[in-house]
C-alpha cells in the first residue's frame, strides 16, 4: 500500500486537527503531571519520573513532525511555532539546527553522510555519546542554565526537584529517542540493507509500540512515508508496511 501526501484543503485540515490536538493533548499532559510530580510528596514525584519521561518523548515527536511538515500541514508558521516551543521544553533545542540535521538523516540515512549514524563504532554507547555530541552547543547550555535559574528560583524549586521533575526525565526521555529512533531501526544486520530507506520496523503491537517512543519504531513506514504523522504510522504497519 503505498500513502499520499494531503492535497486538498480537506485532507490538510484533517490532518491538522489531529496533530494539534494530539500536541495539545501531550502539552497538557506534560504541564499537569510536571507541576503534581513538583508539588507532591517525594513518592508520587519518583512515580512521575516514567511518566513524564515518556511525555517528554512525546514533546519531542511533536517537534520531530512539525520538522517534516505533519503536524499542521497548511499553516507552516504555527507549524514552527508549535515546534519550536516543544523542542525548547523537551532540552533546549534549536528546532530549525534540528530540522536540518534530521532532514539530512532522512536523505542518506545509516550512511557516512547521516549525521545521526556511528562513525564506525556501532556500540551503542559511543554511538549515543556521538549522537548527542553532535547536537550539544554552547546556546543549548545557556538556555538550559536560564531554565534552572528559572525553576529554582522562579518557581522555588530546590535543585532536588529541578533534577527530579526536569533534568532526569528529559536525559531518558533523550536515550529512550535514541534506542528506538536510531540505534535498533538504523543498526547493521547480517545481510545488507534491501534498500535505500536502510531502516527496520520494531514488531511491537499497537500499544508498546505508543509506550517506547510514540510508533516511532514503526521506522520503515517513516522513512518511506515520512509526511505521515506519528499517530498514522500504526495504519501505516497494519496496511503491509513499506
Amino acid at each position: 500500500m503505498s500513502f499520499k501526501t494531503p492535497s486538498t484543503p480537506e485532507e490538510r485540515a484533517a490532518l491538522r486537527r489531529g496533530g494539534l490536538l494530539r500536541a495539545a493533548g501531550v502539552l497538557a499532559g506534560w504541564a499537569g503531571v510536571s507541576v503534581a510530580a513538583a508539588t507532591g510528596p517525594l513518592p508520587l514525584t519518583l512515580a512521575a519520573i516514567p511518566v513524564l519521561s515518556w511525555l517528554y518523548t512525546g514533546l519531542f515527536i511533536v517537534g520531530h513532525d512539525a520538522m517534516h511538515g505533519s503536524l499542521a500541514p497548511g499553516r507552516p508558521r504555527l507549524e514552527r511555532a508549535v515546534g519550536r516551543l516543544v523542542v525548547m521544553l523537551h532540552a533546549g533545542f534549536d528546532f530549525d539546527l534540528l530540522r536540518a540535521q534530521h532532514l539530512q538523516h532522512h536523505a542518506a540515512p545509516a550512511s557516512a553522510a547521516d549525521p545521526d549514524h556511528h562513525r564506525g563504532d556501532a556500540r551503542p554507547l559511543p554511538w549515543m555519546w556521538g549522537f548527542l555530541t553532535r547536537y550539544l552547543t554552547v546556546a543549548q547550555f545557556i538556555r538550559l542554565s536560564l531554565f534552572s535559574v528559572l525553576l529554582t528560583h522562579g518557581f522555588g524549586l530546590d535543585y532536588a526537584e529541578m533534577l527530579l521533575v526536569w533534568a532526569v526525565p528529559s536525559v531518558l526521555s533523550t536515550v529512550q529517542l535514541f534506542v528506538f529512533g536510531i540505534w535498533r531501526p538504523h543498526r547493521e544486520g547480517p545481510t545488507p540493507w534491501p534498500d535505500e530507506l536502510r531502516a527496520r520496523t520494531d514488531a511491537f503491537p499497537r500499544w508498546l509500540s505508543l509506550l517506547t517512543c510514540f510508533h516511532f519504531g514503526y521506522h520503515r513506514e517513516h522513512h518511506a512515508w515520512p509526511f505521515l504523522p506519528w499517530w498514522r504510522l500504526p495504519e501505516a504497519r497494519a496496511a503491509g508496511g513499506a
